[in-house]
């Protein structure tokens, strides 16, 4: 197998205990509406760039000597969860679970370097480490693209995180068919965040999204020219042309965003230092820097540049919006399998 395919072991630890680490990916050209909400099937194929320096840690360990029945325990930055963010990763752990023909409960522990759910992606490497991890301690050996199918059931996003740079989502019809794969990219990328705001977005991306395909007069529109955006893209990449990638970039995470918009109840993830942030990258590009903004489910801003112009990139929305937190993401590593003995 190539790396590309199979996951690295790390030396021996506990059978039933592993320890992943997978980075955030930004969509470059976005995913958003399901046509199948329980296998999270996509109405449309989407295009990300994983990141280095946004990543999530996380330990998984069965209980494999107790047969009593116990529930999942999920520990965030050192504190307990319940609730939605319990449900969702005891769901990944049925699956997982049904697969490997174990019933143990598991602990999980992770840890962010991501802003949990402020729109930086976090369920893209939350799910994506969660996948490689509790797979190999129930005593799955998957492929990479058994694990991007298996991290999509958690979040969609993941599928992606499962692979380093580039990578292409396959919407599929089907569990089989809806997987990530990586693309190669022979420009050298990179993302300057502008953080606007680390607070937990009060509409979750499922609910805006869902919102977004059942009302918004506008959602089939977006989903035909996503195509077309991807195609795009692609070729641009092919072609190692920043100058025409970028601006199907900015224009397609506008389109999702107008699904939003016009969905109802419309859903509004911009601040005031979104548009700020927003203004300050047209002004940059109008004097002739590459820059190009996008926006995922919240009020971050993601300026797409080369990584050759990022530092000045940088520095200039510094100089444009102070008082925010600015900074720069090259092309990152897919999910991987750590030592027993890392610490979170």
């Amino acid at each position: 197998m190539t790396t590309q395919d199979s996951i690295n072991v790390p030396s021996a630890g506990e059978s039933n205990s592993a320890i992943a680490t997978a980075n955030a990916n930004i969509a470059l050209i976005k995913y958003w509406g399901k046509a199948d909400e329980d296998l999270i099937i996509p109405n449309m194929s989407s295009l990300s760039l994983t990141l280095e320096g946004l990543e999530t840690t996380t330990r998984v360990s069965f209980d494999t000597a107790s047969h009593s029945e116990q529930t999942d325990l999920l520990y965030i930055d050192g504190k307990q969860q319940q609730g939605n963010a319990l449900r969702r990763v005891s769901a990944l752990l049925d699956t997982i679970r049904s697969m490997a023909g174990i019933h143990s409960h598991a602990v999980v522990t992770s840890h962010n370097t991501v802003p949990y759910e402020a729109g930086l992606a976090s369920s893209s490497s939350a799910f994506a480490a969660l996948a490689t991890a509790a797979s190999y301690a129930a005593g799955l050996k998957l492929t990479r693209r058994e694990l991007s199918r298996l991290a999509r059931r958690g979040s969609g996003s993941a599928s992606r995180s499962i692979f380093g740079g580039m990578a292409l989502w396959h919407a599929g019809h089907d569990d089989d068919s809806s997987f990530a794969e990586p693309v190669p990219c022979p420009m050298d990328l990179a993302i300057v965040v502008v953080l606007i705001s680390g607070s937990s977005k009060k509409i979750s991306s499922r609910e805006a999204m869902q919102r977004s395909v059942t009302t918004s007069a506008l959602y089939n529109a977006w989903v035909e020219s996503n195509a077309k955006d991807l195609h795009d893209a692609l070729d641009a990449i092919k072609r190692e042309d920043i100058a025409a990638l970028g601006p199907v970039v900015q224009t397609n995470s506008l389109g999702m965003h107008a699904t939003m918009m016009t969905a109802k109840p419309p859903v509004l993830y911009w601040l005031p230092g979104s548009v700020a942030a927003m203004q300050a990258v047209e002004d940059l590009h109008s004097h002739g820097m590459n820059a190009w903004a996008t926006m995922d489910a919240g009020p971050n801003v993601k300026v797409l540049t080369t990584a050759a112009e990022a530092a000045q990139v940088e520095q200039a929305l510094r100089d444009k919006l102070p008082g925010f937190e600015v900074h720069t993401h090259v092309a990152g590593p897919g999910a991987r399998l750590l030592p027993a003995e890392h610490d979170i």
